[in-house]
């Protein structure tokens, strides 16, 4: 399988094909001595923000890489760029709901305080909960090979979501309109997919979204858990952006 490593000193003038490119710090001690990333082996070099090489690695050590490059390139950011609202869940909800949309494609996650989640971020949990979700979101980038590693916004009320720029789609199974059914008018820049905690978002909530102008869509009958519904809804609307 092939392996993505960052550098986000990278720039688009070092991605040059025949040129040389290195990682270093904990992506390369992790390539040698977890991966086993040895000489010869074909990987791929990214800064995160859309510069990506594959190459052929020429050294390798604990304390840097080095590879030949072979192939470069320089993807900006989709339009509309697709972000994902997601309420604190219990356990280990909240990680998985932010690490299959990382590997779908989302170009950030703002953490939301929902009135129904039960876990909360308070005090010295604010920042460590952030800390934790943008390195759930770093490392499955890696694993999905993404040019860009999405932003992890810090926690945000709902009335402060109701601010976000764009056009905000609130996932809601008792909605009139399908997702399927959604298109997005040619000119919109974002799209932020807002996904509520395990009790659902309150009618209170539901309300102030609506009064902002957000869009209520539904998957189908099925009430899905806050874990699976986010990563759901991404995947109807990549293929609806002919993304997929």
């Amino acid at each position: 399988m092939s392996s993505l490593y960052l550098n986000p000193a990278l720039t688009a003038a070092d991605a040059v094909v025949g040129g040389r490119v290195t990682f270093t710090g904990e992506e390369s001690r992790h390539a040698v001595t977890v991966s086993r990333t040895r000489v010869g082996e074909r990987i791929a070099v990214g800064n995160g923000r859309g510069v990506l090489v594959w190459g052929t690695v020429v050294s390798a050590t604990s304390d840097e890489v080095q590879v030949e490059v072979t192939e470069s390139r320089a993807v900006p950011l989709p339009a509309p760029e697709l972000w994902l609202a997601q309420a604190l869940a219990k356990g280990d909800r909240d990680e998985m709901a932010v690490q299959a949309p990382a590997e779908l494609g989302v170009s950030g996650v703002i953490p939301w305080a929902a009135e129904r989640s039960i876990t909360k971020w308070e005090g010295a949990k604010i920042e460590r909960g952030r800390t934790r979700w943008e390195t759930i979101v770093r490392e499955a980038s890696k694993q999905a090979i993404r040019e860009w590693v999405p932003v992890v916004e810090p926690i945000q009320t709902s009335v402060q979501l109701t601010k976000t720029s764009g056009v905000l789609l609130i996932l809601d199974p008792t909605a009139v309109l399908a997702l399927t059914a959604f298109v997005p008018d040619s000119g919109t820049e974002r799209l932020t997919l807002v996904v509520g905690p395990e009790g659902g978002i309150s009618p209170r909530e539901l309300e102030k979204f609506e009064a902002a102008g957000a869009i209520r869509v539904r998957l189908g009958g099925e009430v899905l858990r806050t874990s699976t519904a986010g990563p759901a809804a991404l995947a109807v609307l990549n293929a609806q952006l002919g993304r997929w």
